[in-house]
C-alpha cells in the first residue's frame, strides 16, 4: 500500500514539473520573440537614421562636385577624368553584412584626410568667402558625423566583430602639388566620392532586409 501511494506521489510529482518545464519553455520563446522584435525595431531605426544623413550627403556630394567645377575656371570639366593615383575606391568590399559595412566606414575614414588636404588647397586658390569653401566644410563635417553613424551601426549589429582595420594602412596623400594638379586632384576626389556615396544609398537599402530581420543570422556572422 505504501509503495502504492509512493508511485502515485512519484507520478504526480513527474507531472507537475513537465508541467512547470512546459511553461518555462513557452515563457522563454515569448521572451526571445520580444527581444528579437525589439532588437530588429532598434537595427531599422538605426538603418533608416544613417540612411537619412547617407541621402544628404549623396546629394550635397553632387552639389559640391558642380560648384567645385564652376570655382575652377577654363578646361574644369577635363579635370575630373584625368586618372590620380592614392584615391579611394568608390567600390564596397565584402562578402557579408559585417564586412560590408566595415567597409562603408574604413572608406569614409579613408576620404577624410582627402577632404583636408583639397579645403587647404582650395583655400589658397578661393578668396575666403567663397561658397565652394562652405560647401567643401560641410560636406566634409558630414562625412565625419556618416562615419561616426556607419560606426554605431555596426558596433550594435556585431558587439563581438571589432571594425578590421583598412587593408592598405593608413591613407596615403599625394606629394606636393602645383596649382593644375591641385584642380585635378580636388576634382578626381570630389567625384569619386560622389560615386562612393551612390553605392552607399544603394548598399544601405539592400542591407535591411539582411540584417534587420532575424537575430540569429546576425550573431553567425
Amino acid at each position: 500500500m505504501n509503495g502504492h501511494v509512493k508511485n502515485m506521489h512519484f507520478q504526480q510529482f513527474m507531472e507537475t514539473a513537465a508541467t512547470l518545464l512546459s511553461l518555462l519553455l513557452l515563457m522563454t520563446v515569448d521572451s526571445t520573440k520580444t527581444v528579437a522584435l525589439s532588437t530588429n525595431q532598434q537595427c531599422g531605426d538605426l538603418l533608416q537614421r544613417t540612411l537619412k544623413i547617407t541621402r544628404i550627403v549623396h546629394k550635397e556630394s553632387g552639389d559640391l562636385i558642380k560648384t567645385y567645377k564652376a570655382a575652377q575656371g577654363e578646361m574644369s570639366e577635363l579635370f575630373c577624368k584625368v586618372s590620380v593615383n592614392d584615391i579611394p575606391d568608390p567600390n564596397i568590399s565584402g562578402l557579408d553584412p559585417p564586412a560590408r559595412i566595415a567597409s562603408i566606414y574604413t572608406h569614409l575614414q579613408a576620404f577624410l584626410p582627402h577632404f583636408k588636404r583639397v579645403y587647404k588647397q582650395q583655400t589658397d586658390l578661393q578668396s575666403p568667402g567663397s561658397p565652394l569653401l562652405k560647401e567643401l566644410t560641410r560636406v566634409w563635417g558630414r562625412t565625419e558625423s556618416l562615419a561616426s553613424f556607419m560606426n554605431t551601426f555596426y558596433q550594435s549589429l556585431f558587439p563581438n566583430l571589432p571594425i578590421p582595420e583598412p587593408a592598405g594602412g593608413p591613407t596615403t596623400l599625394p606629394p606636393a602639388q602645383n596649382v593644375f594638379q591641385q584642380k585635378v586632384y580636388g576634382c578626381v576626389v570630389l567625384k569619386t566620392y560622389k560615386d562612393f556615396m551612390s553605392n552607399v544609398s544603394k548598399e544601405l537599402r539592400n542591407l535591411k532586409s539582411k540584417v534587420c530581420t532575424k537575430r540569429t543570422p546576425i550573431n553567425a556572422f
